[in-house]
């Protein structure tokens, strides 16, 4: 804002939040001052909603299917027209693909968030302020946010070496899968017991892409994935790929791999860190040269989980059917480091009295078994009809270490839609 001020066109930055790109301009464009937390929450949340672009027009929407497929070939780019008192309109240019309706706005909000309570350096945006409203066909209006001081502290990232990984799939074609799966696994595992460096970390999955009597060789065929982890790379080296080449002519029949075993590879970890925000010197080079120091917040609230609200009664009983929950949930789910976040939405009050009770942190764990033994926290957003859950730890390390076949959680929400529940029918 103050570069803006100076009359500058362009502004270069080190790392900064996503939504800095419209709380800055907008704090600059209707000058607000450093304690008008409600305005500079509402360019907060107009800042999520742009930050990934198409994904507020209609890209990676669970509800797609009722559009039309040649209205999102190709969709355009999201704008938000704010206002001085903080509230938006979520549009996109005309004549452009895609769609903005309080759907697509309702997704990416929910998207790689996590409570009520929304952070960033200038003001925490309450999420469960916001109200949307559907104004005109492609035209969201965004109003009642509710902003409060920002915490003490900056997120900070610090990168390291994780160590180093390597990775062989085996094809397992036709009958006996399980049984040849078995075979090259005692065999893998036989060969780094005789070449004594067997990994610190070793993981397989077996994956039944296969089909009884298929009518294609791929489709006959299951993936065995094997992973393997060390801080050195001589145990992630030689003797995987040395193994895995010496069984081509001596394992289950059809042995083959997806591609030749390469040498191990080095992965980064990202980690997050928080710092007091005194210690992170804020300057503003100006046009001119001058050196303008920007103070921090006179005022800071640490961050607190915000207690659930009071739930509205769930529906009477009657009869129901079981269904995929996407049937009448949307989900967009992503990533923050080794945590994941998921996040549910319905479209009508009589369905958001259904979500809200029947969709417990029980009953995810037991929907999405590869979260049973790990730490999920349910938030509540009774405005947007949504409930956000996160996952700790499902990621592992975080992206770069590739834990898991979905190393961003970009599709654990879609996972969690194809599940079947039992839906009263009078909401089918």
């Amino acid at each position: 804002a103050a570069c803006l001020a100076a009359g500058a066109d362009v502004v270069v930055t080190g790392r900064v939040t996503d939504a800095a790109l419209v709380t800055g301009p907008a704090q600059w464009h209707f000058g607000w001052g450093p304690q008008e937390y409600d305005r500079l929450a509402g360019a907060v949340v107009a800042g999520h909603i742009l930050e990934c672009g198409t994904q507020a027009t209609g890209g990676n929407y669970a509800f797609f299917r009722d559009h039309d497929p040649a209205l999102l070939r190709r969709p355009g780019f999201p704008v938000a027209e704010l206002h001085d008192d903080g509230s938006c309109v979520i549009t996109k240019h005309p004549g452009t693909g895609g769609l903005v309706d309080v759907g697509t706005v309702t997704a990416q909000l929910l998207y790689e968030t996590a409570g009520a309570r929304y952070a960033g350096p200038d003001a925490t945006a309450r999420l469960d302020t916001v109200r949307l409203t559907r104004e005109a066909p492609d035209r969201v209006r965004i109003e009642g946010v509710r902003g409060e001081a920002p915490p003490p502290t900056l997120k900070a990232g610090l990168s390291r070496l994780g160590g180093f990984r390597n990775e062989v799939v085996f094809v397992l074609t036709g009958l006996d899968v399980e049984a040849k799966a078995a075979l090259v696994r005692d065999q893998i595992e036989d060969a780094f017991a005789r070449g004594g460096s067997r990994p610190a970390e070793v993981r397989w999955d077996l994956v039944r892409t296969d089909r009884p009597d298929a009518a294609t060789e791929e489709t006959a065929s299951a993936l065995l994935r094997l992973v393997v982890r060390d801080p050195g790379p001589e145990a992630v080296g030689r003797t995987l790929t040395g193994a895995a080449i010496e069984l081509a002519l001596a394992s289950y029949p059809g042995f083959h791999v997806t591609a030749p075993p390469a040498k191990g590879s080095p992965y980064g970890v990202f980690e997050t860190v928080y710092v007091d925000a005194a210690e992170v010197p804020h300057t503003a080079v100006l046009p001119d040269g001058t050196r303008q120091g920007i103070p921090v917040p006179a005022r800071t609230r640490v961050l607190e989980p915000v207690p659930e609200p009071e739930l509205p009664e769930p529906p009477a009983g009657g009869p129901v059917r079981r269904v995929p929950l996407g049937r009448i949930a949307g989900a967009r789910s992503g990533d923050k480091g080794g945590d994941a976040n998921v996040g549910v939405w319905v479209r009508t009050e009589e369905e958001w009295r259904w979500l809200v009770h029947a969709l417990t942190v029980e009953r995810f764990r037991a929907l999405l078994p590869e979260t049973a033994d790990l730490p999920v926290v349910r938030h509540v957003l009774p405005n947007l009809r949504a409930l956000n859950f996160t996952v700790a730890g499902i990621l592992g390390e975080g992206v770069a270490s590739q834990a898991r076949f979905d190393p961003q959680a970009k599709a654990l929400g879609e996972w969690l839609r194809s599940r079947e529940v039992d839906v009263p029918e009078g909401l089918l």
